[in-house]
């Protein structure tokens, strides 16, 4: 019989459990690769929203129309992220993160297939923008309950003291899936050149998803299920109405942890496709470039978050997302001035250097975030928290552009990032008192 206790978030101290730590490492790899699969189909679309979508399904004679339009589809996948969180996180905390996280990863893995199938504007017309978002949608709804269900896996395999440590190893799904997807596409420009890319070179990434795909199920078919959830299912504690239980007694966590991911995902679609519209849109750099940058942003991102998940470790994931807020806020303007300067050493540097420092808080936010709700309600509490940061984060690079076009100057890019920044440190202050306490656990 489930439980019908409210699901009130409990700060009181709990016992800590024996772990055997080589399973939590087969956990935590098992979760790393199906993020990654994620991100990478995700960031196919944040980058081809802003190199081919707005020619190819969004027809304009004004580029920041087009643009904007494309970036709006962007936005659309964000809005219908925490729909999936409600749907996945409450079926997570009911049957269990293992069957729902197969579930998620299959809907983002053929969504993504047939984008790289659709055929363009020019051919079906105004059904093709249409098919586009009904994709979008489809993808942002599995993508609700994947990153959560990840996250929320590893660290209830992990051991207390070493959460932080494990929580880490899903956020690099995030930057390999960004070298996979922007390498695909750098990788595509190199090889048929760019009209033929535009033509079709760009569908070739997408398609990929699908053998990618069946790798992923294999390994994530070989996860082992939360021993948290076991527990909870083997006693009948089970929360019946996990949605109602985090909305009436936890929405300050969920205030509170939406603001410490927000910089982790709004700034780092700021860094990565904004600026590759803007640069080559507005300061007429080439693509590849801004590819390259992108790139190498995400493979030093890699070392970031490993290293700013053992800070967490030793300091507590609070102060962290603290200090990388801090961090973001004082390089945000600097950032900018880089990329405007159009000197290409200069603006690859400022893009590697803006997503590692956003990748500190980023690096944490899992840990962070699963600290906040009772393991009955945990799925369901970090789903919507996590996607509502993303419905907002995937509006950044529709106002960014807006505020471009406005007034034609990188301010709106450089004011947008200093204050998410700020949000997400002064989010950092507040986390210790609103987490539950185990013993072992550093917040």
């Amino acid at each position: 019989m489930a439980s019908t206790v409210s699901g009130a978030t409990d700060t009181s101290p709990t016992a800590p459990r024996v772990v055997d730590e080589s399973v939590t490492k087969k956990v935590a790899l098992a979760a790393l690769v199906g993020t990654a699969l994620e991100w990478y189909d995700f960031f196919l679309f944040t980058t081809a929203a802003a190199l081919v979508f707005n020619a190819q399904f969004f027809v304009s004679q004004d580029p920041f129309v087009a643009a904007m339009g494309s970036f709006a589809t962007l936005a659309v996948g964000f809005v219908a992220r925490p729909i999936g969180g409600f749907i996945f996180g409450a079926l997570g905390d009911k049957v269990g993160r293992k069957k729902i996280l197969m579930v998620t990863i299959v809907g983002i893995g053929v969504v993504t297939g047939l984008i790289g199938l659709l055929p363009n504007y020019m051919t079906i017309g105004l059904a093709a923008p249409i098919l586009l978002v009904a994709l979008r949608i489809v993808q942002g709804l599995a993508v609700g309950g994947e990153w959560s269900g990840a996250v929320i896996i590893a660290v209830e395999n992990a051991p207390v003291e070493k959460r932080a440590r494990y929580a880490a190893l899903p956020q690099i799904g995030s930057p390999i899936g960004t070298i996979l997807s922007s390498g695909g596409f750098f990788g595509m420009l190199f090889l048929v050149g760019q009209s033929n890319f535009d033509a079709w070179g760009w569908r070739i990434p997408f398609i990929a998803a699908i053998p990618l795909l069946a790798i992923s199920l294999w390994i994530r078919s070989r996860l082992s299920e939360s021993p948290e959830f076991e527990a909870l299912m083997e006693s009948g504690e089970t929360e019946h109405a996990p949605i109602r239980g985090v909305l009436k007694n936890s929405w300050r966590q969920i205030l509170v942890g939406m603001c410490s991911a927000l910089l982790g995902i709004g700034g780092f679609y700021l860094i990565t496709s904004f600026v590759v519209f803007y640069g080559t849109k507005v300061l007429k750099l080439p693509s590849e470039l801004l590819l390259l940058g992108t790139l190498l942003a995400a493979a030093l991102e890699i070392a970031a978050l490993i290293w700013a998940g053992r800070l967490g470790e030793k300091y507590g994931a609070s102060k962290v997302i603290l200090w990388g807020g801090v961090a973001s806020a004082i390089i945000a303007v600097p950032v900018f001035l880089a990329i405007d300067s159009r000197n290409p050493v200069l603006v690859v540097l400022a893009m590697m250097i803006g997503v590692a420092v956003l990748s500190i808080p980023y690096a944490v936010s899992g840990t962070a975030l699963t600290a906040l709700f009772a393991t009955k309600v945990r799925y369901t509490g970090v789903a919507i928290t996590s996607n509502t940061a993303g419905v907002i984060s995937g509006f950044v690079p529709l106002i960014a552009t807006a505020l471009v076009a406005a007034n034609n100057s990188f301010w709106p890019g450089a004011i947008i990032l200093l204050v998410v920044s700020a949000l997400t440190a002064l989010s950092g202050l507040f986390l210790p008192g609103l987490s539950i306490e185990e013993e072992g656990m550093k917040h």
